[in-house]
């Protein structure tokens, strides 16, 4: 599986599970597309922060997508 804290790991349009704000402390995960990556560092321990298509914004954790390099 890739790594969310990574970067260059996740392309608009990729299938992730993210961890929303108000979601942090229970860890519970939300399911998405992604439509915009919003951290600008190639890596972030937390996960790097994705905007969904439907506007939501968190953490990545999972990268559901099945594409491999």
């Amino acid at each position: 599986m890739k790594d969310g804290r990574q970067r260059k790991n996740i392309l608009v349009g990729d299938e992730v599970e993210v961890v929303l704000k108000k979601d942090q402390r229970s860890g519970e995960l939300t399911w998405g597309i992604v439509k915009r990556i919003l951290t600008k560092s190639s890596f972030h321990p937390h996960g790097i922060k994705v905007e969904l298509e439907d506007r939501q914004v968190g953490r990545v954790k999972n990268i559901l997508s099945e594409e491999e390099d």
